[in-house]
């Protein structure tokens, strides 16, 4: 990130190097570490960029200093709209963001065709409109877009600020994690379902390794070792794209099997004499590439017209075997018991591709592993 904090003075600071350029440029912001702050400096790294990417950058750093002086732009003669400042915006940013990311602008473009044109009455709309989680997440875009907008001179003003609060978890989304008689519950159910019996070797596999689901959904046989010890994690699958050059944050890793264990005995017994190395190890039961709304539907269940055909674990919620947990509780409950059985963090850290802070602060819940004595 170009964005960082200087360790004594704890104010933010800009780093980058500029290509035509050896030495690195250095621009002191004035401005302490925090959240609204972030949002000012990221703005005028943005413009930065822009200028460098139109070959209009300037190497005195003058036009970008903070304090007084605001980025020098030329002045805009037509008020732009909205839909083509957001289009601006998603344009410039498909050179830094990850495809996924920029794929998901495309639900905000759909929404901002039909937003009200007046500003004030767009949050309002939207809380009618969608529910809290969406509503806010558009909400947020637009501020972003809005932000960047007013860095490039094209906009002057930022109607979506502040955004909409974070509403606080319940209690039971917090239990993120199954004990393991939850877990091998639900792998039974999923076993013998007359429905989706199919998807209970994936569902084996994300409780067993913690992998994410699109991580899943790309792994082919060349990625697992002849012997099914070592499963090379490397790309993912989300809405239609396949990122070839790497996982979410972009950690290769290789998850190891135990010889004799439960997860090598599962991709022995998966792994056909006639697979091809570029099969996927996981499809549909149409042996089509999977998806989250196609194991959404098997973990939740959809919503027809007239009723809701619950889906296995809601169906065991339902049946109060259970509390209700989002598929993602399969990566929180792998890295809960790995822990509570024994393994370092910084271990359970290079199996899920993170870094152990994050491991220990949100998928780690020892209140959960309390349930149970560690027979992992």
């Amino acid at each position: 990130m170009a964005v960082t904090s200087d360790p004594k003075s704890k104010k933010l600071i800009i780093r980058f190097r500029v290509a035509g350029y050896a030495k690195q440029f250095y621009l002191s912001t004035g401005l302490k570490d925090n959240k609204s702050n972030r949002v000012v400096v990221e703005s005028r790294w943005e413009f930065i960029q822009r200028e460098i990417s139109l070959g209009e950058f300037d190497p005195t750093l003058e036009r970008y200093k903070f304090g007084d002086k605001k980025p020098k732009v030329k002045p805009k003669d037509n008020k732009i709209t909205l839909s083509e400042l957001w289009e601006r915006f998603t344009q410039f940013n498909q050179q830094f963001l990850e495809a996924t990311t920029i794929d998901g602008y495309r639900f905000t473009s759909q929404a901002i065709s039909k937003l009200p044109s007046e500003p004030l009455k767009i949050k309002d709309y939207l809380l009618e409109k969608y529910s809290y989680s969406v509503a806010r997440k558009i909400y947020a875009d637009l501020s972003r877009c809005c932000g960047w907008g007013i860095s490039c001179g094209l906009v002057s003003e930022n109607p979506f600020q502040p955004q909409l609060p974070k509403l606080k978890k319940s209690s039971r989304e917090e239990l993120a994690a199954y004990t393991l008689k939850q877990r091998d519950l639900i792998i039974y159910t999923f076993e013998h379902h007359h429905k989706f019996s199919h998807y209970s070797n994936l569902i084996k596999f994300l409780f067993w390794t913690g992998c994410r689901p699109g991580e899943a959904f790309a792994l082919t046989w060349k990625d697992v070792s002849s012997d099914c010890t070592k499963i090379t994690i490397s790309k993912s699958y989300a809405s239609k794209i396949r990122l070839t050059k790497g996982t979410k944050n972009g950690k290769r890793r290789i998850f190891p099997a135990a010889t004799g264990g439960k997860l090598q005995n599962l991709l022995l017994e998966m792994r056909s004499p006639h697979s091809n190395p570029d099969d996927l190890v996981f499809c549909s039961v149409g042996g089509k590439q999977l998806t989250l709304k196609i194991l959404d539907k098997v973990w939740r269940g959809h919503q027809t017209r007239e009723y809701f055909y619950p889906g296995v674990v809601r169906e065991l919620a339902y049946k109060n075997q259970l509390p209700y947990l989002k598929l993602y509780s399969t990566r929180h409950t792998f890295a809960t018991w790995a822990i509570a059985s024994g393994s370092s963090p910084d271990k359970v850290a290079y199996w899920l591709g993170d870094n152990v802070s994050t491991i220990l602060t949100y998928y780690c819940h020892p209140e959960v592993s309390k349930a149970d004595c560690p027979d992992f």
